[in-house]
């Protein structure tokens, strides 16, 4: 990796991707059952909020308030922005060499 770029952690993985996988977006209770729905890991919804926030921090997420269309509390709703996108493909990146080797194939030598 880069200078200056951090390491991805696995939980902040995983929020990035499950807020990918909603596509325009989503609020914290979306990407908490998300996560919950691809992963079967029932995780709290207070994590989620922090590690939104400390994605939002290093410019990986971004944050807007939204009213729901039928009126009712504004909700804030997380966009994955291009550094967070550019972070998992470097995560990827470094896990694919990290695991391309014989000693981790499941039939091969110990």
């Amino acid at each position: 990796m880069g200078e200056g770029r951090e390491y991805l952690g696995e939980f902040e993985q995983v929020v990035l991707l499950a807020l990918g996988r909603l596509g325009d977006g989503g609020y914290g209770a979306e990407i908490h059952a998300e996560i919950l729905d691809a992963t079967g890991r029932d995780v709290s919804i207070p994590a989620v909020y922090v590690t939104l926030k400390r994605l939002e921090r290093k410019a990986m997420v971004a944050s807007s308030t939204r009213r729901p269309a039928g009126g009712g509390r504004a909700v804030r709703v997380y966009t994955l922005e291009p550094e967070g996108t550019e972070a998992l493909h470097r995560s990827r990146e470094l896990f694919e060499r990290l695991w391309d080797s014989p000693h981790l194939d499941p039939g091969g030598a110990s």
